[in-house]
């Protein structure tokens, strides 16, 4: 709820109000009833949550229905003052103090400081206020409006109370507002009273991104957690963070501050409390669990001394469960704005003390009670974030990282564990933007870094990443990984498996044999301990035509253990192993996971990683539409973070969709910004993903030149190109292109080293591939038996578009050797595939082969029905009138993207322009609504031109 002050701002309070639909109504529905017989509401709730202004719209809904409004609040300083409250209300009405009878009039004059006398009895006072109140009201409907009925004086709240239950059959009505559970001289048993809740989760995020839009949303989810939905705290706890807080939650303290106002709405009720009270209140807020156990060790007392926290509402223990819960999370931040620093100190040591057996929380509480630097407690931050490391936590393994290095006395200790922090937040946290920042903090603390890997893996991911290239990042890496000492203790060993997973990922975006020597070199170092997961990356995402086989079955016991892991740098790099052996199926669950933790905030750079792995794994799956989805996805993220090289593997995928399904433009224009961007940084594999793309774009055309071209230009003909692992996923395109070309002593070439290399044992698509490439090169006699052991290939039906175009190799095979019956159930499995992927291209080539082969088909689908959910969500916002940026922006894709589903959406319904889309959805819709009652039959509509 938006905060109003009055005044000519009063005019537009209702419209500012968020949340608040239910209490316009019951406000709008009071000022009715009240011209009819006065009415009566008191409202209650908790501190800022909104009270106020209720009452600033209520005055500003009786003002607009000629209704008088006079307005009170009780004050702090006041609250002693006699009849002040009582004078705020009637102060306007002193010009008609005549209409009363004398004793009242006097009473009244007297009691509000107009006159002088004895003091009258309250009980005539009180009917006096009530008879001017309801004489007001005979010329013009009056309403009494009070805040902050606690802080009201005594004689007033009395006169108030008095008049509150006597307001039937007048035109005056009574609305106060007080804090819940604060006690008053107002008597308010028997009066109607409203509890004021906080605002939904709905309204609270609406509210606070209104007024605050460039809050980082991790940390607006923070601000809200902490809010509760209370509108004053949502409006006023951005405006005391920094400005480095707002911008990430990893900056933000544990308790969040206060601003002065929100100090003074919260602190109020704690002041008075006793000492022990406050400070086991203390001790709970930084210990943070709400454990009694923690508490009853630090005061055996302490129920007793809980006591009066819970009767001011500001606790509640529950001994059964031996949970303590503060009622509000502010509370806890307007206990420790309260206390001092000597009276936190204490309270970490305590908690400490008390902590002996919890590595991770005692090296917190014993970092917070340090008078300065000391190592030991800097290496128990140390493991404490390897452990938040493992469990998934990347953002809090960075936080503990940078208050180890705040804790170190040796300079060379604070620059290890910054550059640490750094490779962490480079790494799996997502903090890239923030990495040079804490490598130049590094190499203030220590200028040789003390030969720390952790900065070269941090700065080997600036280089890959911004302005920099692949061979400058390999030479750092590689030469920091040489000079650095021989085998050491488990901290070396670990800095060294860190540094052979960057040089892994700076070879596998170099694409060439040579930039692999260092790395291989490098793991002789770990031998025999060489950890599974770098050795299986080793094997399948160097150079897997060749190292693969042997790797397969460790890599499935790997992913087998995926369902019990925590750490996303342990899913994300076996997931990276699994992906050139096509077992990225059974690491879904956990890539999932690790995207929902991205989501919430933790591990950015590992759900980018995750989000990509997943659209490659839908594409090749055949869910095409939640590939382009998760691909768009992780590109958003990689341009918001910083990371530029993931997101060409999202481009990859959304440019392997749009040739699939016939985008040549977009093919073309994603394809050379690839190949611009690559180039000048020696990033080899982004070339062969544009390759990629345009030689199966070409394939589906039938320009099968181009294709053939395309194609060896990742690998030549009769090879399998060393450490390019993507060679493997193009060998039937150059077997087809060979043999489409005449080339047919160039596909054979190609058959043979795919079999000699044995890819059929590393996944069964690479069998289906294998299988499929043999059978589409055989001869005519031979061609048969291949086709069907290649189709015969246990899971081989897990890829659809591989399967299907296996399918049309196979049916145009049998349809040239007049095997028409045979070759018509392949064609059309395969056109049924291709028309659910959108692959319009290889739908009309099949298409066209069941036509030649006799039978003129039934299209798959026309209309509505034959629509994807996908299409048919564009389709009815293009018919809205929505232009293809507008679609594309709503449904999170490209422009580009939206052009290619329109153009498979316009034949499937037969149409020709964009104008037509409204008519022809509605007749689609029609003869759906009729066919469950009485199936009729219809006639397809004719293909397009331009389609055929």
């Amino acid at each position: 709820m938006n905060v109003g002050n009055g005044g000519s701002g009063e005019q537009k309070l209702a419209s500012a109000v968020v949340g608040r639909d239910e209490e316009l109504v019951l406000i709008r529905s009071l000022v009715a009833e009240a011209a009819e017989g006065g009415a009566v509401l008191l409202l209650t709730g908790e501190p800022g949550v909104g009270k106020t202004v209720l009452l600033g719209v209520a005055a500003e809904a009786a003002a607009a229905a000629g209704t008088r409004v006079l307005r009170a609040a009780g004050v702090e300083f006041e609250a002693d003052v006699s009849f002040s409250g009582l004078h705020q209300v009637l102060f306007p009405l002193v010009a008609e103090f005549g209409q009363l009878g004398a004793l009242q009039r006097d009473a009244l004059n007297v009691a509000l400081g107009f006159g002088v006398g004895p003091p009258s009895d309250h009980l005539v006072v009180a009917n006096a206020a009530l008879t001017l109140l309801r004489r007001s009201a005979e010329a013009q409907p009056v309403v009494v409006i009070v805040d902050d009925l606690p802080w009201v004086d005594r004689p007033s709240a009395l006169v108030l109370g008095f008049v509150a239950r006597r307001l039937s059959g007048s035109r005056v009505w009574f609305l106060a507002a007080s804090r819940i559970g604060e006690e008053s001289f107002f008597e308010r048993a028997g009066l109607p009273t409203y509890e004021v809740q906080p605002l939904d989760g709905e309204a609270a995020a609406a509210l606070l991104s209104s007024r605050f839009p460039a809050l980082d949303a991790r940390v607006q989810r923070r601000v809200l957690a902490d809010s509760q939905g209370n509108p004053l705290a949502l409006l006023e706890l951005p405006g005391v963070l920094s400005g480095p807080q707002r911008a990430t939650p990893r900056a933000l303290p544990t308790v969040l501050p206060l601003s002065q106002r929100l100090q003074a709405v919260f602190a109020s009720r704690m002041t008075s409390l006793p000492a022990p009270t406050r400070e086991l209140l203390l001790l709970a807020v930084l210990d943070g669990t709400g454990d009694l156990r923690i508490l009853e060790a630090a005061d055996k007392h302490c129920l007793d001394h809980l006591a009066p926290a819970e009767r001011t509402r500001l606790v509640h223990v529950d001994q059964v469960a031996g949970q303590l819960a503060f009622r509000h999370p502010l509370i806890r931040s307007a206990l420790v704005e309260l206390s001092t620093s000597a009276d936190r100190h204490r309270a970490h040591r305590v908690l400490a003390g008390l902590l002996t057996d919890q590595l991770e929380r005692r090296a917190w509480h014993l970092a917070e009670a340090a008078s300065g630097p000391d190592e030991e407690t800097a290496s128990l931050l140390e493991q404490a974030a390897h452990q938040i490391l493992r469990r998934g936590d990347a953002v809090g393994a960075v936080a503990a990282l940078l208050r180890a290095a705040d804790m170190s006395p040796l300079r060379s200790e604070r620059s290890r564990r910054i550059a640490k922090a750094a490779h962490t937040g480079a790494d799996v946290a997502g903090d890239l933007r923030s990495v040079s920042q804490l490598l130049h903090d590094a190499r203030q603390a220590d200028p040789e870094l003390s030969g720390s890997l952790y900065a070269a893996i941090a700065a080997s991911s600036v280089l890959l990443n911004g302005d920099g290239d692949v061979d400058a990042a390999h030479h750092l890496l590689a030469g920091a990984i040489e000079t650095q000492a021989g085998p050491g203790g488990a901290e070396d060993d670990n800095m060294l498996v860190e540094a052979l997973h960057a040089l892994d990922m700076v070879c596998y975006f170099g694409g060439r044999a040579e930039l692999w020597e260092a790395f291989y070199t490098a793991m002789k170092r770990l031998e025999p301990r060489v950890p599974a997961v770098l050795e299986l990356q080793s094997k399948t995402c160097a150079d897997p035509a060749r190292t693969a086989i042997p790797a397969v079955s460790q890599i499935d016991a790997e992913i087998r253990r995926l369902h019990a892991e925590a750490d996303p740098a342990k899913i994300i790099r076996t997931s990276m192993a699994a992906a050139f052996v096509d077992r990225l199926g059974g690491c879904r669950e956990a890539l999932w996971r690790v995207v929902r933790d991205s989501r919430e905030g933790s591990a950015i750079t590992a759900g980018i990683d995750a989000l990509m792995l997943l659209c490659l794994d839908y594409y090749y799956a055949g869910q095409w539409d939640q590939a382009e989805e998760l691909a768009n996805e992780g590109i958003r993220l990689s341009e918001t973070y910083g990371y530029v090289i993931l997101a060409w593997q999202g481009r990859w995928c959304n440019v392997l969709i749009a040739a699939g399904r016939g985008d040549v433009a977009t093919v073309r224009a994603l394809a050379d910004e690839m190949t611009h961007w690559a180039v000048p940084r020696g990033a080899l594999m982004v070339q062969h993903y544009s390759h990629h793309a345009k030689e199966l774009a070409a394939l589906g055309q039938g320009d099968y030149e181009e294709a053939y071209e395309q194609a060896t230009a990742i690998t030549p003909a009769g090879t399998l190109a060393s450490h390019i692992p993507v060679a493997l996923w193009v060998s039937m395109d150059i077997v087809e292109a060979a043999v489409r070309t005449g080339r047919h002593a160039e596909a054979a070439a190609h058959v043979a080293a795919m079999n000699d290399a044995g890819i059929g044992e590393i996944s069964p698509r690479l069998a289906l591939l294998a299988g499929g490439s043999a059978a589409i090169a055989a001869p005519q006699d031979e061609a048969a038996a291949l086709f069907d052991r290649a189709l015969a290939v246990p899971g081989a039906g897990r890829w659809p578009f591989d399967f299907a175009r296996i399918q049309l190799a196979y049916g145009e095979r049998l349809r040239r050797a007049r095997a028409t019956a045979k070759a018509r159930g392949h064609l059309a499995a395969a056109l049924a595939t291709f028309e659910r992927l959108g692959a319009r291209p290889w739908a009309l080539r099949a298409d066209s082969e069941l036509r030649a082969s006799g039978h003129a088909p039934r299209e798959a689908g026309y209309g509505i029905a034959s629509l994807t959910p996908r299409e048919r969500e564009i389709a009815r916002l293009a018919a809205a009138g929505l232009s293809n940026k507008q679609i594309a922006e709503r449904l999170f894709l490209t422009h580009r993207t939206v052009a290619a589903h329109l153009y498979q959406i316009f034949p499937k319904l037969g149409i020709t322009s964009r104008a037509a889309l409204h008519a022809a959805l509605a007749s689609s819709e029609q003869p759906e609504e009729h066919s469950s009652q009485q199936p009729e039959e219809h006639s397809p509509p004719a293909r397009l031109k331009a389609c055929s």
